[in-house]
């Protein structure tokens, strides 16, 4: 049976390439190394929340909105995104972001002001008051916001990666490539839930690791859970149970969410210096960094295909600069 896909508006640059790592995977001596290039979305500098906005501005604009809300972390990829969306579809956008405001403006902080979002601090406020508080007062203006979550991490926002799965499978077929394993940064589980569903609908019979940036494995895997069997729902599939085929690594917690250490450092300098693509130092830094130690103890090995799933993200660096050199 077919997804009965929404509409949706045209933002991102599709297909986005994949492309094979071949010095990486010659320095690591594993497993041939692929990267899906999500990083080349083409919205203020790209990145995996594109597809979902395809979808969720689709939504937004369906219902009469005038002006998209959400929230995420100071230097978060997806209110960049977010802001650049409602940019280009005339919206106005208003950004809850953690914490106080900062001493420097820059990464995506510095595009969020560029692309004109309006930026709130929660300030230790509970982030659902403050939303809250930011939707009424707009309200209160004669505006009609939408509220899209953390990460465009609702079913909407998910289906941008079912259709990605689509577009993989595709790809590789026309490529005549197998990929053992599918491997990305999964946080608000968006990602990883439409992947996983688009995997079941499109026939992808490897496996796909989601490594954890900031939620323990469990927590994580039954969030996807929730989220891939409501996303499949909604788009009129038979109802589906996936768990078993949700696998989440959360061995590079680090120090926790957007703590830069030793994992993420080599492995941003690796991709670069031997590829020449760009890593986030939150989400696609951690990730291929925990990619690389799994091929080092022998999780992933020679005569296997590995495909990464660059999310995107490099906006980040620049706020991170003191920690990267």
């Amino acid at each position: 049976m077919d997804p009965k896909f929404p509409a949706r508006v045209p933002i991102a640059y599709l297909p986005t390439p994949i492309e094979r790592l071949e010095r990486l995977s010659r320095h690591l001596g594993g497993p041939e190394l692929w990267i899906k290039r999500d990083d080349q979305t083409g919205l203020a500098t790209g990145g995996n929340k594109t597809r979902k906005l395809e979808f969720l501005v689709a939504d937004a604009l369906a219902q009469g909105s005038d002006h998209l809300v959400t929230t995420g972390a100071p230097q978060s990829n997806h209110c960049r995104q977010t802001a650049a969306a409602a940019a280009r579809f005339g919206l106005g956008c208003s950004l809850v972001l953690r914490g106080s405001k900062p001493e420097a403006t820059t990464g995506n902080l510095l595009l969020d002001h560029l692309l004109g979002a309006h930026v709130y601090w929660n300030d230790g406020r509970d982030c659902s008051e403050a939303i809250a508080a930011v939707q009424a007062e707009l309200r209160s203006l004669g505006r009609r916001p939408y509220l899209i979550p953390l990460g465009g991490s609702n079913v909407i926002g998910a289906t941008g990666y079912v259709l990605a799965m689509r577009e993989l499978m595709g790809q590789l077929e026309a490529e005549r490539l197998n990929v053992d394993f599918i491997v990305f940064a999964s946080s608000s589980g968006g990602t990883q839930a439409g992947i996983t569903l688009g995997a079941h609908v499109y026939g992808y019979r490897g496996a796909a690791l989601g490594i954890s940036v900031d939620h323990p494995a469990d927590a994580l895997r039954t969030q996807v859970a929730a989220l891939t069997t409501a996303t499949a729902t909604h788009l009129g599939l038979d109802s589906v149970s996936l768990a078993d085929r949700i696998d989440v690594n959360d061995d590079y917690l680090g120090e926790g969410y957007a703590r830069v250490g030793e994992t993420e450092r080599e492995a941003i300098k690796l991709v670069g210096q031997l590829e020449g693509i760009l890593l986030d130092p939150v989400y696609t830094g951690r990730a291929m960094g925990g990619l690389i130690d799994l091929i080092r103890w022998g999780a992933f090995t020679r005569g296997q295909r590995v495909l990464f799933w660059h999310t995107g993200g490099v906006a980040a660096l620049p706020a991170f600069a003191d920690r990267l050199l």
